[in-house]
């Protein structure tokens, strides 16, 4: 009952427990940057309001299938004792309970009801893209990302910085040469293709997942909290033999560096040529 798409988004690399642990160690690297941290268990601190959701739903889950695993633990331990070959050398012969019969279909359901409505409620939330800010389309390739601003006219593709030009401050396999960059508190509507094979594009801390299909545009939106952060991502899906070294970088700035940023990237990355991008867009 719990949608695919939802489940997709926690990989199982993380978990809550641990963070607190290394908190105080990576305290610094947290307050600028989303990214893994070392030792790091349970999910990247939440932001926006689709990850807070997720996370809140992701909680709720963790309690109902502990709950569940001690619960079956619980009967195979008293099954194991209470009805060994020592106490019981002549077995019983029943065959129906209606009682137990009644209450092991109807429970379930029950609590696949109690999953279902929060987890629905969060899918129609993440599909809602009409209320947005402004609009980017992303498009991957074998093994990189292109970014257009169908607005400001501006496109230009997102390589990962090899290991060998790697800078002081720059993170191996996750730093590119052209963030995408986005102005803080803004809500972003992603308009998502592929020019070749399937690909993901994937943002644990901001709890996005579209995958990108040759042919087709995917919609997603995002809304990035207030604050000058660097969110750290990458392509979860299997696609070629560079699939590991296809990052994704979001750079969240104030308006103004955003507006400046956008000055230079107009001379930098000029599009001449997005009018069908520009309609597709503006027809959503």
């Amino acid at each position: 009952m719990f949608p695919s798409r939802i489940l997709a988004m926690f990989p199982a690399v993380m978990q809550r427990a641990g963070f607190a642990a290394i908190s105080y160690l990576g305290a610094t690297g947290l307050a600028h940057a989303a990214e893994p941290q070392p030792w790091q268990l349970g999910l990247q601190p939440a932001a926006g309001s689709i990850a807070e959701k997720a996370n809140d739903l992701h909680n709720m889950l963790l309690v109902i299938i502990t709950l569940i695993s001690l619960f079956v633990l619980a009967l195979l331990v008293y099954t194991c004792l209470r009805f060994r070959e020592g106490k019981n050398p002549t077995p019983s012969k029943t065959t129906h309970n209606t009682v137990i019969e009644v209450l092991w279909t109807v429970i379930p359901v029950v609590i696949l009801v109690v999953i279902a409505v929060p987890s629905f409620k969060l899918l129609y939330y993440m599909d809602r893209t009409d209320e947005t800010d402004m609009v980017v389309k992303v498009t991957g390739a074998q093994w990189y990302w292109t970014y257009e601003y169908p607005k400001e006219e501006i496109a230009f593709d997102s390589y990962m910085i090899a290991e060998e030009d790697i800078q002081p401050g720059q993170k191996r396999l996750l730093d590119v040469d052209n963030p995408l960059v986005v102005p803080e508190g803004t809500r972003i509507k992603l308009l998502v293709q592929a020019n070749d094979v399937m690909h993901s594009f994937f943002m644990p801390a901001l709890a996005v997942q579209v995958y990108t299909v040759a042919g087709r545009t995917n919609e997603a939106w995002i809304d990035i909290p207030m604050g000058e952060k660097t969110y750290y991502g990458q392509c979860n899906q299997i696609c070629g033999i560079n699939h590991a070294y296809m990052p994704i970088v979001i750079k969240a700035v104030s308006a103004e560096d955003y507006a400046k940023w956008v000055d230079d990237a107009r001379e930098e990355f000029a599009s001449v040529d997005r009018v069908e991008t520009i309609k597709l867009a503006q027809a959503q």
